[in-house]
């Protein structure tokens, strides 16, 4: 059973909306950059070099995170009966990403809220401690901000409208998965890197097959290419006095 297509914004007050939707992500946007400038900031103290590189691949990490989890878990199906993980996933997980589908353009369904994530990274990152600050730490900072800048991504194209090309392409992917025909591709919110190596990307545009021409008996293909030959011998003829035909045809 796939998402079902978006329903209709009619009545909706996108400002309102878009209203709701910044006052979920403000928390989350604060304390988790707060929390990886503090880091940065210690990281590039103790080891410059290992802080940026560690960081950089943090947030590359992020972004096959932001697939997987978006392809795998919330697109995934928890049923509430069988074992006590089965309904701890079910509530935890089935709510979320369902009722986004179901209404695209509801604030409260956009983004989620801080404590809907706070439950992991607090223990996350009071564990990376137990490293050097410009080693762990320092790549799960990279991480949680690659976290915030895929909800503001996904904010965004929801609310905005940007003259940008790479806005305009996110913008047309995300649509497009919320339409019945890309329920099942298109899980990269912030880039599209992940959807093109899978295989999961934005299919080609149908086209239809060019057929060769078929050449009539009798008659031979005229090329393009030699009509400048016929006018050079018709000049030559006319400069070396040689009559021309008054019934040879004009090319």
């Amino acid at each position: 059973m796939g998402i079902p297509n978006p329903g209709s914004p009619r009545g909706v007050v996108l400002v309102d909306e878009a209203r709701k939707s910044r006052r979920r992500l403000y928390p989350v946007t604060f304390v988790y950059s707060a929390f990886a400038a503090v880091v940065f900031a210690l990281g590039l103290r103790s080891n410059p070099v290992s802080a940026l590189l560690l960081a950089a691949a943090g947030l590359v990490f992020w972004t096959a995170v932001e697939y997987w989890v978006h392809r795998y878990v919330l697109h995934g199906i928890f049923p509430n009966k069988g074992t006590a993980w089965s309904r701890f996933l079910n509530k935890a997980f089935d709510h979320l990403h369902w009722q986004h589908h179901l209404r695209p353009w509801d604030g409260n369904h956009i983004n989620g809220t801080i404590f809907d994530t706070l439950w992991v990274v607090a223990p996350a990152f009071g564990l990376s401690f137990l490293a050097p600050v410009h080693t762990v730490p320092s790549f799960l900072a990279g991480f949680i901000l690659g976290y915030v800048i895929e909800e503001w991504c996904h904010h965004s194209v929801h609310f905005y409208v940007l003259d940008w090309p790479w806005f305009r392409g996110l913008k047309a992917r995300h649509f497009y998965h919320h339409s019945k025909l890309g329920a099942e591709i298109l899980f990269g919110l912030s880039n599209g890197f992940w959807d093109d190596v899978i295989g999961t990307g934005m299919p080609a545009p149908a086209t239809a097959p060019i057929r060769p021409m078929k050449t009539l008996p009798g008659l031979q293909q005229i090329h393009f290419d030699s009509a400048p030959r016929v006018r050079r011998e018709r000049t030559d003829r006319r400069s070396t006095g040689c009559p021309s035909s008054p019934r040879s045809p004009e090319i």
